[in-house]
């Protein structure tokens, strides 16, 4: 019987961390091998894709943008840059109408730096910075360069400051940190009030369950469907070996010359009109269209193999 391979979807409900869903799952399919792909803060809730099996080792390959609907506070400032924080500064916000909104918003669209919270995982000298942050030590974090695809208002509430924004944006930005800089733009502080993750990669709401309830056994009817991973890697060049050599071969971690079989290599669907690809990475099938891994190709068209499942499972 094969074992659980692929990902599972999770709306990730508030009040738990992207670590315990993840123990949760273990419990749920009996297995040690499950992991997150991207974590999300205690309080924010909604897509949280998590791979079962040797799908954890796929997690690394996953491409695309986050996107989430949050709401902005304006008016107050914490130490966290969300409602979790202490309060380290409170001030009225300006008359503002949408039109003006739309065009602050305007700034912070495209490529931009961005300073992380310093209530963070971000590594600082060896440590993650929210420990240092827990200890009242005072640094400064360096910015980085992140992408915001999209930032639409989806609605302003004078009365109560309230912004609600849609945010598309790369892997790797804080939207506490983009709350905190809209409110210094604004000159009133803000924080990020409440957020929901509507996509990640390739991942949405349409595939997302509940998590399941908490439970040492778990009925085999009762578990979430396992989603096949090859549906959500359709940004790599593809490979399906075409012979059992060649299934020997990469099952032995050996590196395949293709240059004769090129007509197997499938490319994406926003591949580029250039040369043959170079140093890229490829995810192989086998003669069943099943996963075989992932090889990166290179010297032409020389399969070497990266990451190598030797059965799925």
């Amino acid at each position: 019987m094969k074992k659980p391979f692929g990902f599972v979807v999770i709306d990730k409900p508030a009040g738990l961390t992207s670590h315990d869903c993840v123990n949760r799952l273990r419990k749920v399919y009996g297995l040690k091998k499950v992991g997150h792909g991207g974590t999300l803060d205690p309080s924010v809730t909604g897509v949280l894709p998590i791979a079962i099996g040797n799908a954890t080792r796929l997690i690394s390959y996953l491409q695309g943008s986050k996107a989430y609907k949050g709401i902005i506070q304006l008016g107050t400032s914490t130490n966290t840059d969300d409602m979790q924080g202490e309060v380290i500064q409170s001030q009225s916000w300006p008359l503002i109408d949408k039109g003006n909104l739309n065009n602050l918003l305007g700034d912070f669209r495209g490529e931009i730096l961005q300073k992380p919270p310093i209530f963070s995982s971000v590594h600082l000298n060896g440590e993650r910075a929210y420990k240092k942050a827990r200890r009242g030590e005072k640094f400064e974090l360096s910015l980085k360069k992140i992408t915001i695809n999209k930032l639409n208002l989806i609605s302003w509430n004078q009365k109560k400051g309230e912004l609600e924004v849609y945010i598309d944006c790369s892997s790797g930005t804080y939207v506490r940190s983009l709350a905190r800089d809209i409110g210094d733009k604004i000159g009133c502080g803000a924080y990020l009030k409440k957020l929901h993750r509507t996509k990640a990669y390739s991942f949405t709401e349409n595939h997302s369950v509940l998590l399941p309830e908490k439970a040492e056994s778990y009925p085999e009817s009762n578990k979430p469907k396992i989603l096949n991973p090859k549906n959500f890697f359709k940004h790599l060049y593809s490979y399906k070996l075409s012979s059992q050599q060649e299934m020997l071969s990469w099952r032995s971690g050996r590196m395949i010359n293709i240059e004769d079989c090129f007509q197997y290599l499938s490319f994406p669907e926003d591949k580029p009109n250039d040369n043959k690809p170079y140093k890229i990475n490829i995810l192989v099938f086998d003669q069943n269209n099943e996963i075989a891994g992932v090889a990166e190709i290179y010297d032409s068209l020389i399969l070497k193999p990266k990451v190598v499942f030797n059965a799925i499972g």
